[in-house]
C-alpha cells in the first residue's frame, strides 16, 4: 500500500479499479479542516487526465511497473507495434494510449516500454530527442540566432513544432518531449 505522503511524480496508483499515473500533486493544510492532496493523474489504459482530490493518509494500492527495451516497429493506425530484441517477440498496444509518445519516436528505435502488472501500457520516453526537420518555410536572409520569431516546421515523425527563422530543411533539432519546445540544433 502507498499512502498520500509517498506520492511522487510518475508514481503508478490503482484508485477504484484503475490504474492512474500520477503527473502532479499538491499537499494542501488549510487553514481550517483536515489536509488533503490535489492530484492530475493520467488513466493508463486511454491516456485521460483527471483531477482528483484526496484526504491526506489516503492510501492506494501499489501497483508494480517494469520497462523492458523494445523496438518501435510500425504504427498501423489502430495499433503501435513493438519487437522484444532478445526473443523477437511482437506486440501491439492500442495507438491511442501511446499517440503522445509517438509524435517522438522513429520506426526501429529503440523505446523503454513500460508494463503495468505484466501488460503493456505506456512508453517512456528521454528528456530530449533528436529529429531531422523535413518541411519548412526557407529562412530569410539577416535570419539571426538572436533576431527572434518562430515558423512552424514538420519533423521526420510528422510532428509539427515552433522553431526559429533559421532552421532550413535537412537541420536536425532537439526537442523536449514533454512540452513538444525547441531546445537548440543538434
Amino acid at each position: 500500500m502507498i499512502s498520500t505522503n509517498q506520492l511522487k511524480n510518475g508514481n503508478h496508483i490503482e484508485v477504484d479499479g484503475t490504474v492512474f499515473k500520477v503527473l502532479d500533486f499538491q499537499h494542501v493544510k488549510p487553514g481550517k479542516g483536515g489536509a488533503f492532496v490535489r492530484t492530475r493523474l493520467r488513466r493508463a489504459s486511454d491516456g485521460n487526465v483527471i483531477d482528483r482530490t484526496f484526504r491526506a493518509g489516503e492510501k492506494f494500492r501499489a501497483v508494480r511497473t517494469e520497462a523492458r527495451r523494445m523496438q518501435f516497429l510500425y504504427a498501423d493506425g489502430t495499433d503501435a507495434h513493438f519487437m522484444d530484441a532478445e526473443s523477437y517477440e511482437q506486440l501491439a498496444i492500442p495507438q491511442a494510449s501511446v499517440e503522445q509518445a509517438l509524435k517522438w519516436t522513429r520506426p526501429n528505435d529503440e523505446v523503454d516500454l513500460l508494463f503495468i502488472d505484466e501488460r503493456p501500457s505506456d512508453v517512456q520516453l528521454p528528456a530530449s530527442v533528436e529529429l531531422e526537420v523535413t518541411e519548412t518555410e526557407p529562412g530569410l536572409r539577416g535570419d539571426t540566432a538572436s533576431g527572434g520569431g518562430s515558423k512552424p516546421a514538420t519533423l521526420e515523425t510528422g510532428a509539427t513544432i515552433q522553431v526559429p527563422l533559421f532552421v532550413d530543411v535537412g537541420d536536425r533539432v532537439k526537442v523536449q518531449t514533454d512540452s513538444g519546445d525547441y531546445m537548440s540544433r543538434a
